[in-house]
């Protein structure tokens, strides 16, 4: 019988099938306004979105639906391609073909090192990792600058951080761009997958996309969303 922590991160399509969107606006003036005065130390906190409070249980069976907007449009898979047709550059520069997590579910996040959900996320990602790592769970780390210029450092400089300062073991790759022309073939296939509001923009640090153990975008997750919310069947 399946461990009740594998069951959570079956990421199965029959339950998800229908919520592959974000139910959120971008954030507000005074979201984007207190994130960077936390980046700096100071304490403002930063709300977490209740509509995806799908809540960590102990035990399979306790799982709470995500909430839709009434009158927002929600998008559907734009393409029948999945996440293991791309191949990108980890954080050394070496090619990576994303076929090498082939059967695992997926999640992906666009980090930033000087953001004021920085911290937060990065302790809860390395321990939803520690915790599922072994079941068949993958966490994908992509870094971005475009959001506040908050992720400013080399390759390397992100990789310490990250590696020293928060122990994270799962995969860092090369640093992108998530939105604009020059935006990664991945990320356009991500927003285009899950959709969302102003094209499918990603908002700020720390949007999160979970992809199915068969490379299908599944859910998309606001910023502000804590990586303890997201262990879902």
């Amino acid at each position: 019988m399946a461990s009740a922590a594998a069951r959570f991160f079956s990421a199965n399509r029959a339950l998800h099938g229908a919520s592959r969107a974000i139910r959120a606006s971008p954030p507000t003036a005074a979201f984007c306004h207190a994130s960077a005065k936390i980046s700096v130390g100071l304490p403002i906190p930063v709300p977490l979105d209740l509509n995806f409070a799908v809540k960590l249980r102990k035990y399979v069976g306790v799982v709470s639906k995500p909430v839709r907007t009434p009158g927002a449009a929600y998008a559907t898979a734009a393409t029948e391609k999945s996440i293991y047709d791309f191949t990108v550059k980890d954080i050394d520069g070496k090619d990576v073909s994303l076929s090498k997590f082939k059967g695992k579910v997926l999640l992906f996040v666009n980090v930033a090192s000087q953001c004021g959900l920085t911290s937060s996320n990065y302790t809860e990602l390395s321990h939803i990792y520690d915790k599922y790592k072994t079941q068949g769970f993958e966490i994908l780390a992509f870094p971005c600058n475009q959001f506040g210029g908050q992720e400013p450092g080399s390759n390397s400089e992100i990789k310490e951080f990250a590696c020293t300062r928060f122990k994270a073991e799962y995969p860092i790759f090369d640093k992108i761009d998530v939105n604009g022309p020059n935006t990664a073939p991945l990320y356009q296939f991500l927003k285009s997958s899950a959709g969302g509001f102003l094209g499918g923009l990603i908002k700020w640090n720390f949007e999160k996309f979970l992809v199915d153990k068969n490379g299908k975008v599944m859910e998309r997750y606001m910023p502000t969303t804590s990586p303890f919310q997201i262990e879902v069947s």
